[in-house]
């Protein structure tokens, strides 16, 4: 009896175990949607990147720091553009000190 008890699953592993058995039932369907969507759309993703990859990657190494620009926006007639974003007060590179960032108080 005493060796069964060694052997057979803890209350806490047990509990894991229903957990994580729950869990899975939950995600299945899910994933399996996933895997639906991406048979569907993976032909179509596959070609964009065949024919877009080599632009997108002369793009990427052309613009250095992504953060100083606005999120991609798509015009009317199809044209899309990404604008920078207004500028913040930085070092002034005529002068070579740093802007003063904080108003002065008359």
């Amino acid at each position: 009896m005493a060796q069964d008890s060694e052997d057979a699953p803890g209350l806490m592993e047990r509990g894991a175990q229903m957990f994580l058995e729950g869990l899975l039932k939950e995600v299945e369907p899910r994933l399996d949607d996933l895997q639906g969507f991406a048979d569907q759309v993976g032909p179509a993703m596959r070609g964009f990147f065949e024919e877009m990859g080599p632009a997108l990657g002369d793009l990427m190494s052309k613009v250095e720091d992504w953060s100083v620009y606005e999120p991609p926006e798509i015009l009317p007639n199809g044209d899309i553009i990404i604008r920078r974003k207004p500028q913040t007060p930085e070092a002034d590179p005529e002068i070579g000190q740093e802007a003063p960032t904080d108003p002065i108080d008359l």
